[in-house]
């Protein structure tokens, strides 16, 4: 059997009613799964882009490929892990802080990951963290260890390295 490897797609398409659901029908209609989705206008504000994070071995990539290039409003699909690429995620941590001594440590903590204070009550500390996934799993690993009381993560933003035409 073929080995399952993770992709990045970015969908460029209109930016009209009902696109971001048909897309997700096509995963959920053949049980693809979905690892991650983030949806954004670009510069232009009739285009969006979907940043797909997908699983699958080199047949069902290519069937989603496939499948994301038919649907209606899908102006272009690149499949980014085929090629050299940036890739971004941001994360944020609230850290349950109870005294100084911990907050101190949490602080210098978010430093190294160069994480940036959001917000900062007496009991609890807001740290925005953005990198790549191995950077935000180690902050999580680490932040767990005093006590995180709440975690979101955007989903994954990638795009080729280079100039474009």
């Amino acid at each position: 059997m073929d080995k399952e490897e993770r992709h990045i797609f970015s969908v460029m398409v209109e930016n009209r009613f009902g696109v971001l659901a048909r897309v997700v029908s096509l995963f959920s209609g053949r049980g693809f799964n979905i690892d991650s989705l983030n949806v954004a206008e670009t510069h232009d504000k009739s285009v969006s882009q979907i940043t797909l994070v997908t699983h699958g071995n080199a047949q069902i990539i290519e069937q989603i490929y496939q499948h994301l290039n038919r649907l209606i409003d899908v102006i272009e699909v690149t499949d980014l892990s085929a090629g050299t690429h940036v890739e971004r995620e941001i994360v944020l941590i609230k850290v349950a802080t109870d005294n100084a001594q911990k907050r101190t440590e949490i602080l210098q903590t978010a430093e190294v990951f160069r994480g940036r204070v959001i917000d900062m009550k007496p009991a609890s500390i807001v740290l925005e963290v953005t990198g790549d996934e191995g950077k935000l799993e180690a902050a999580i690993n680490i932040f767990n260890t005093y006590g995180i009381l709440e975690l979101a993560r955007t989903g994954k933003i990638a795009m080729m390295r280079g100039a474009t035409n």
